[in-house]
């Protein structure tokens, strides 16, 4: 299992033992962060991971790799993500967007030489959004509590379920430990670097960089979550 998945898994058993907690939960309900104190030492040690390891990482890749390469790594890791977007709008009764989806699998898995180029999207077949916390949320589930996972970063209760629930349904979880590790690693440094000026711009912006990134988590599930309800007519 890859170090991903027990992150993931870990996290699950954390919330099933602060579920014990509702009460008090229930009473912090409207700042959705009733664990803020250990939010705020996992987020810490996010942060020192990022600055001794990650960071330098996302450096060197986006300084020593071509631009067609990081590409490449993007759309393939980008095309496996379609899987799990098709599954999930499938399940969100979207069947429209999720034709949309498996196309844009087929054709950037062959035309597109497995995923490495995305034909698709020069076909109008565009790129969707879809994960099982948005699927969760689109059938009535409320996000629950704020949670920051080790590793994985910013959450909710809710969230923490689908990602799990992506490990799992994951068939590189499965895989012999030096391709799991292998493949999530790759992937875990590639989103990094991708996103290292989102993050630069969070640094330089925020005086609570923990607050700031927890509101904007907060404010962008819930728009992606609506954004499903209004697509699936469920509400």
């Amino acid at each position: 299992m890859t170090y991903v998945a027990r992150s993931a898994l870990a996290g699950a058993i954390l919330l099933a033992g602060l579920s014990l907690s509702s009460a008090a939960i229930a009473q912090n309900a409207e700042h959705h962060d009733p664990i803020e104190p250990f939010n705020r030492g996992v987020f810490g040690f996010n942060e020192v991971l990022d600055t001794v390891a990650f960071k330098p990482l996302s450096t060197i890749w986006n300084t020593v790799l071509p631009e067609p390469v990081r590409t490449g790594v993007s759309n393939v890791f980008g095309n496996l993500d379609d899987v799990f977007i098709g599954a999930n709008h499938v399940l969100q009764g979207r069947g429209k967007d999720a034709m949309t989806d498996f196309s844009r699998v087929l054709i950037n898995s062959t035309v597109g030489l497995a995923g490495l180029i995305d034909v698709a999207s020069t076909q109008d077949l565009q790129k969707g959004e879809g994960d099982f916390g948005q699927t969760l949320g689109v059938w009535g589930a409320e996000p629950g509590f704020y949670v920051v996972l080790p590793l994985l970063g910013p959450s909710t209760a809710r969230d923490t379920v689908g990602r799990v629930a992506r490990v799992a349904s994951d068939p590189r979880t499965y895989f012999a430990p030096v391709w799991s590790y292998s493949s999530t690693g790759l992937e875990f440094v590639q989103v990094k670097a991708d996103n290292v000026g989102n993050a630069n711009l969070i640094d330089s912006s925020s005086l609570d960089k923990y607050a700031f990134t927890r509101n904007l988590y907060l404010q962008r599930r819930a728009a992606i979550v609506q954004s499903g309800r209004d697509a699936a007519g469920a509400h």
